[in-house]
């Protein structure tokens, strides 16, 4: 039985330290597979009731569609995103990642999965990215179902990056530069002394 969409959030924030990292894999459709240590502590759920269960059980309500379409479209091209996520925990406390998703594949090459890295991102960069969620969801929200709201969040998103004449991986990584470079301990684009993004791949 899924568990999905079963909790109501709380309002009750829930941090997790920067050099920590969430991980999950899931298979084609978004079941997951595998979560590690970290992904059940700051969830608050169990590794058994989240085995099997599709990622969006922690789907928090006020987190854009739209941005969750332009995910599912760009990691089922085969190419890797980065992302800010607002989460939801079990217990109904919501949390903050900067997501890294790429593609799994096996020795052929063919995509079998997918791999998910989560960071703790910086508070200035969620209060940057609520901002552009916030209008994504007043865009979504008019009642219709959540294919059409979802595409509504991603046209809202396309015309937020022409206004300011980038593209989402430009914006993104200008977000990341400019608050969570630096916080993060490890290999990766967001490590200290990193002055450019360095291509990680899980």
């Amino acid at each position: 039985m899924s568990l999905a969409h079963a909790v109501a959030p709380t309002g009750v924030e829930r941090t997790f330290d920067p050099d920590e990292i969430i991980v999950s894999k899931t298979d084609l459709t978004g079941h997951i597979t595998y979560v590690n240590h970290v992904f059940t502590r700051v969830s608050g759920y169990p590794a058994e009731d989240l085995l099997g269960q599709p990622h969006s059980i922690i789907r928090h309500p006020a987190m854009p569609g739209g941005v969750f379409k332009l995910l599912w479209e760009r990691i089922q091209s085969g190419a890797e995103i980065y992302a800010y996520v607002l989460n939801l925990a079990g217990d109904g406390a919501h949390y903050w990642v900067l997501a890294h998703v790429t593609p799994t594949r096996d020795a052929s090459g063919r995509v079998v999965g997918y791999h998910s890295n989560r960071r703790s991102p910086a508070p200035s960069a969620i209060a940057e990215i609520s901002g552009l969620y916030d209008r994504l969801r007043a865009a979504e929200a008019d009642g219709s179902g959540r294919p059409a709201a979802a595409q509504r969040g991603a046209d809202e998103l396309a015309a937020a990056l022409a206004a300011v004449k980038a593209t989402y991986d430009e914006f993104i990584w200008d977000v990341i530069a400019r608050h969570d470079v630096g916080r993060h301990s490890g290999p990766g684009p967001w490590s200290a002394g990193t002055g450019e993004r360095e291509g990680a791949r899980s």
